[in-house]
């Protein structure tokens, strides 16, 4: 049994001049040529020298838990999969699919399409996903990549681990509430009562590797070599600008203007400072002559769906692309053709207060292990650069060593409400990696019984149990429940809508008098209604664009 994945992981990769006689063992089709195009490129990796260490681990763990620490870059997010799939296809999937998680939906939708063509099969078939309100999965799929915060919600219904084989649990240095709870949940069943012959591999930062190995009692570790590239020194401003979206757009000129070679990734605190950084380079690009094509300018955050693909495009005619990103690209998103980094050292999260049961947005410093990472992407055989828009002392002084675990910022009575399915009685039952404060578990426990979703015994009440079925806030939930009543399901839905999306208000300076004319779509009974009052205004806009559109055509014709 021991040898029979590695077995297979040798004869699965074809040397170039069988590619047109070797069958996929996934589809049973014949590799195309463009397999082995890409089989050069990821055996480059750092990880790949790793390979057979990580399967002969895989096969032989006593606990069933591989833990894998490598760098950001080294290609562990593509590979670490497919081995997994190779492991699971020599046992025949018995034990289910391989499932392999990621902090954000974002991720866990560009993944997919990447390791697909790397193992060339087809997303929707062999290779899934998995994200809110969108499933792309069939019955033939062996690879899934899913939101770490669906899968959460997956092993809290069930009493079992779900239909996974193999579950991977990827860039959990992120410390997301769904990856730091899944741990917490799978650390006793995976050490003492799992069904089956299933495996956990936990794949991190090298910074958070004692925590994890400690957390989960010293299981096999896969260290990935450090690339042999080199990395460029940091050069820091002597002060912070005034300015966060003009000094990144003057640094990126400068760049263009210099021709330095390799693509530009910018990091920035929100996505308002995304887009604005975006509309000021697009407009400075247009007006300027460039030798060679002009720059193109790429937004990298939650908001863009499926056009994150772009990033991974190759220009025409060469031409730079410049990444405007936040913290959302701190490890994942691993851009090969970088060059140069610009960094503005801050990040802007929401933070959830117990005290006042209120979210509030926090600007603040990066940690030192993100800042570490952001510099890594300009890594290359010939460095390019890491401008820091920050003095020095900002990161030595005033930077925490790694980044914040969110299970200890946001509001955990939807985690509560999940973990209240196992069921666990008492908030000291559940295990963290790092334990929220006291008073943030009480508040949710106290939360979910003023909404009804507890009974006298402190477990889930029969609305309790509906409530936590919805992809929502437990208020959110409720409202929604109870808007059938007052018969205002619409409106309910538009708001729940809006509030779990990402904002979609922001102010441009150069459009002042514009934006200073939304004040007339604020509504007299407060925000909620005003937040309807501007749907509807949008959906009215857009039915007289398509209005104008359908005339135009007609006249055309």
């Amino acid at each position: 049994m021991a040898s029979q994945p590695l077995r297979l992981a040798e004869e699965s990769d074809p040397s170039p001049g069988e590619s047109e006689l070797a069958v996929n063992p996934f589809d049973g089709l014949p590799f195309s040529s463009r397999y082995n195009e890409l089989l050069e490129q990821h055996q480059a990796l750092p990880i790949w020298a790793t390979r057979f260490i990580f399967l002969g681990h895989l096969e032989s763990s006593p606990t069933g838990v591989v833990l894998v620490s490598g760098e950001p870059g080294s290609g562990k997010s593509t590979q670490i999969p497919q081995w997994c799939a190779e492991f699971a296809l020599a046992r025949g999937f018995q034990n289910g699919q391989v499932t392999v998680t990621q902090p954000y939906p974002l991720a866990a939708l560009s993944l997919p399409l990447q390791v697909a063509d790397e193992m060339d099969l087809t997303v929707g078939h062999e290779v899934g996903y998995s994200i809110l309100q969108e499933d792309c999965t069939g019955p033939n799929t062996l690879l899934r990549f899913c939101w770490d915060r669906l899968l959460l919600q997956e092993v809290a219904s069930t009493w079992g681990t779900g239909a996974w084989g193999v579950l991977v649990l990827d860039e959990t240095q992120e410390r997301s509430v769904a990856s730091d709870s899944l741990q917490g949940l799978l650390q006793d069943t995976v050490l003492e009562y799992l069904p089956g012959d299933h495996r956990v591999v936990v794949v991190t930062d090298p910074a958070l590797e004692p925590k994890l190995q400690a957390f989960w009692g010293n299981p096999p570790i896969v260290h990935v070599p450090r690339e042999l590239s080199r990395s460029p020194i940091p050069i820091y401003r002597d002060t912070a600008p005034s300015d966060w979206v003009e000094a990144p757009c003057q640094a990126v000129l400068e760049l263009c203007w210099k021709e330095a070679p390799g693509d530009v990734l910018v990091y920035l605190s929100s996505e308002e400072e995304i887009s604005l950084c975006c509309e000021s380079l697009s407009r400075e690009v247009g007006t300027l002559a460039f030798l060679g094509p002009p720059p193109r300018v790429l937004p990298l955050h939650p908001g863009c769906g499926q056009a994150i693909q772009a990033v991974y495009e190759d220009t025409d005619m060469g031409a730079r692309k410049v990444v405007v990103t936040h913290w959302l690209a701190d490890f994942s998103f691993s851009l090969p053709s970088i060059r140069h980094v610009i960094d503005s050292g801050l990040e802007l999260q929401s933070v959830y207060s117990p005290w006042i049961q209120a979210d509030s947005q926090v600007l603040r410093p990066i940690s030192k292990c993100q800042a570490e990472a952001r510099r890594l992407r300009a890594r290359g055989f010939q460095p390019g650069s890491y401008l820091c828009l920050y003095p020095k002392t900002l990161l030595e002084l005033e930077a925490p060593p790694l980044p914040q675990p969110r299970v200890c910022e946001e509001n955990l009575s939807p985690l509560m409400l999940l973990l209240k399915r196992r069921p666990i009685a008492e908030p000291g039952e559940c295990h963290f990696l790092d334990w929220p404060a006291p008073e943030a578990l009480m508040q949710a426990l106290e939360d979910l019984d003023y909404l009804a979703a507890l009974d006298d015994d402190g477990n889930l009440s029969d609305l309790g149990i509906i409530l936590s079925e919805f992809p929502l806030t437990p208020e959110l939930a409720k409202a929604l429940l109870a808007s059938c009543k007052f018969n205002c399901v619409d409106e309910m839905l538009t708001l729940a809508a809006i509030l779990t999306a990402a904002p979609g208000f922001t102010r441009p300076p150069l459009c002042a008098e514009e934006a200073a004319l939304c004040w007339a779509l604020e509504h007299a009974d407060g925000d909620h209604s005003s937040l309807i009052q501007v749907y509807e205004a949008f959906i009215q806009r857009a039915k007289t664009n398509d209005g104008k559109l359908e005339r135009r055509k007609k006249k055309g014709s």
